[in-house]
C-alpha cells in the first residue's frame, strides 16, 4: 500500500504559488481571479506567486507542467493552489517528474478537472487538498462564504480533526462573470436540508481518495493514476462529485458501473456523495428540474453502488463539490464517516 504523508504546512507571510493546471480561465476573467488573490493576501496573509501559465489561455501541457515542477522545486513556495478547473488536465500527467514533486512535497488544493493532479499526488504519496480554488471560492462575489473560508483556514494552517457540517443554506446558481454587476453582491442562497445516509449502521474510517466522477472516468478510461493493485483502496472513503456539465442520471450510472466492473466500487467501505450542481449558465434550469436532477441521480448512485458496493455506507448532499458552500477534504487523508452519530470528520 502508498505510504501517504502530509506535506508541510504554510504559515501566514509565505509564498504561495497559484497556477492554472488546466484552462488559464484568469486571462480571460480576471475579475474573480483577482479578487481570489486579494483575498489569500488580506484575509489569509499568503503571498500569492503567479506562474507564466496562469492567465494564459491555450498554453500547452508542457508549459503547465513546467509551471508546476517550478513551484514544487521552489523552497520557497510553500503551497499550490489551482486557479480554477478544466477539461484536459489529464494531458499534463505524463509529463511530470514524479521525483521532483516527490522530493519538495506542498499542499495542493484544487477540485474539478484538478482531480487528476489529486489522484496523481496520492500515487506519489503526497496527500492533496480537494477544494478551494481561486477563482471560485476565493473569488466568490461580495465575501467568501463563511463555511468555505473555516474550512480552507483549518487545512491550510492547521493539523489535526475537523468535522464537517451540513449546509445549512447553499446556492448552485452562478452569474456571469462577465458581468460587473454580479460581483456587486453575494449570491442567493436556499435552505439547506440536510446530509442523507444509507446504511448508516457503523463507523467507518479510512483514506479518501476519487474526485469529480467525470474525470475519474477518464483516468479509468485512460488507464492513468488508477493503482495497478486496487486492495491499495480497500476500506477506504471514496469521494464523488458531478461537475457544471451536469451528466444525466444514465451517464452517472455507466460511469460507475464501469469503475463497478473495474472492482473499484467494493474496495470502499464508504461513500460521501457531493450535493450535485443542478444548475449552469449553459443549462439554466427551474428548480423543479433541479429538484428532479439532483432526484434522479441519487437512484443513478443508489443503483449502482446497490449492485457492486451495498454494504457501503453512503451520505448524500455533503458540500465538497461544484456548489456553495465547499468544504475542503484531505485527499488520501483521513476521513470518518460515523453512521449512528451522523458526523464525518477529516483529519487536516
Amino acid at each position: 500500500m502508498t505510504t501517504l504523508a502530509y506535506p508541510p504546512k504554510p504559515s501566514p507571510g509565505d509564498r504561495v504559488a497559484v497556477l492554472s493546471p488546466s484552462a488559464g480561465l484568469p486571462g480571460l476573467f480576471p475579475r474573480p481571479y483577482e479578487l481570489g488573490l486579494e483575498r489569500l493576501r488580506e484575509e489569509y496573509g499568503l503571498e500569492p506567486v503567479e506562474y507564466p501559465a496562469t492567465r494564459k489561455m491555450g498554453s500547452s501541457p508542457e508549459e503547465r507542467a513546467a509551471d508546476l515542477h517550478a513551484a514544487f522545486a521552489d523552497p520557497t513556495i510553500k503551497a499550490v493552489i489551482a486557479s480554477i478547473g478544466g477539461d484536459d488536465q489529464i494531458t499534463v500527467l505524463p509529463l511530470l517528474d514524479r521525483e521532483l514533486i516527490r522530493a519538495g512535497p506542498k499542499p495542493f488544493f484544487g477540485m474539478s478537472d484538478n482531480t487528476n493532479l489529486l489522484a496523481y499526488l496520492y500515487n506519489t504519496g503526497i496527500v492533496g487538498y480537494h477544494g478551494a480554488s481561486v477563482m471560485v471560492e476565493l473569488g466568490r462575489p461580495g465575501a467568501m462564504n463563511p463555511r468555505t473560508s473555516d474550512s480552507l483556514r483549518a487545512a491550510l494552517f492547521t493539523s489535526g480533526p475537523y468535522e464537517l457540517r451540513p449546509a445549512e443554506r447553499w446556492n448552485d446558481v452562478d452569474r456571469d462573470w462577465a458581468d460587473p454587476a454580479t460581483f456587486d453582491e453575494e449570491p442567493r442562497m436556499r435552505p439547506g436540508a440536510g446530509w442523507s445516509w444509507v446504511n448508516a449502521d457503523r463507523v467507518v474510517e479510512g483514506r479518501a481518495w476519487g474526485g469529480c466522477l467525470e474525470i475519474l472516468d477518464r483516468l479509468v478510461t485512460a488507464g492513468r493514476e488508477i493503482a495497478r493493485d486496487l486492495s491499495e483502496y480497500d476500506g477506504g472513503v471514496l469521494l464523488l462529485e458531478t461537475s457544471e456539465e451536469m451528466p444525466g442520471a444514465v451517464e452517472v450510472f455507466r460511469m460507475l458501473r464501469a469503475m463497478g466492473e473495474r472492482g473499484l466500487l467494493h474496495r470502499f467501505s464508504a461513500l460521501l456523495m457531493a450535493r450535485p450542481k443542478t444548475w449552469s449558465l449553459e443549462r439554466p434550469t427551474s428548480p423543479e428540474e433541479g429538484v428532479r436532477y439532483a432526484t434522479e441521480q441519487r437512484e443513478a448512485v443508489l443503483r449502482a453502488m446497490r449492485d457492486y458496493a451495498p454494504d457501503a455506507v453512503i451520505v448524500f448532499d455533503v458540500d465538497f463539490g461544484h456548489t456553495d458552500p465547499q468544504v475542503v477534504v484531505p485527499y488520501g487523508g483521513t476521513v470518518r464517516v460515523d453512521g449512528p452519530a451522523r458526523r464525518i470528520t477529516v483529519t487536516y
